[in-house]
This record gives C-alpha cells, sequence and structure tokens, in this order.
C-alpha cells in the first residue's frame, strides 16, 4: 500500500494537472500524512505551480532553447 517518496512525487506533480487517478490520490495523501518530508515537499510544489500560474508562464520555442543550448556551451568551453 505504501508508496516511495519518488513515487509520491509523480503522483504530486501529476495531481496538480489532474492527471492522477483517483486511487493515486488516495494513496499519495496517506503517503504525506506520514511522510512530512513529502508533506513539505508538496506544500512547496503546490506554491510554486501556483505562482507559475499567476505569472502567466509560456514556454519558449524550440529555436529560444537551442541557442540558449549554445551559449551555455559556448560560455562553459
Amino acid at each position: 500500500m505504501m508508496i516511495s517518496c519518488e513515487k509520491a512525487a509523480d503522483i504530486c506533480n501529476k495531481s496538480q494537472y489532474n492527471e492522477a487517478t483517483t486511487w493515486q490520490i488516495v494513496r499519495f495523501k496517506l503517503h504525506i500524512l506520514l511522510c512530512k518530508t513529502c508533506a513539505v515537499f508538496t506544500k512547496k510544489n503546490t506554491k510554486l505551480t501556483h505562482l507559475c500560474d499567476q505569472a502567466n508562464l509560456q514556454q519558449l520555442q524550440k529555436e529560444d532553447k537551442e541557442a540558449m543550448k549554445a551559449a551555455l556551451k559556448k560560455e562553459l568551453q
């Protein structure tokens, strides 16, 4: 019945985007009742998601990502 902290983090992320099943959420809630580390993670992750939603953040275009990677690679050489 218990899940690992890694699995709990995965379900936490899924549940914030309504992608977790009811059974996953039940198992997750049981886990965070017993694991204070995951409870803190969940609280922080939920706050971060809320702040990102408020800021209306947008995803970078593929070309912009590639340009950033190239610039970082050049800097690290």
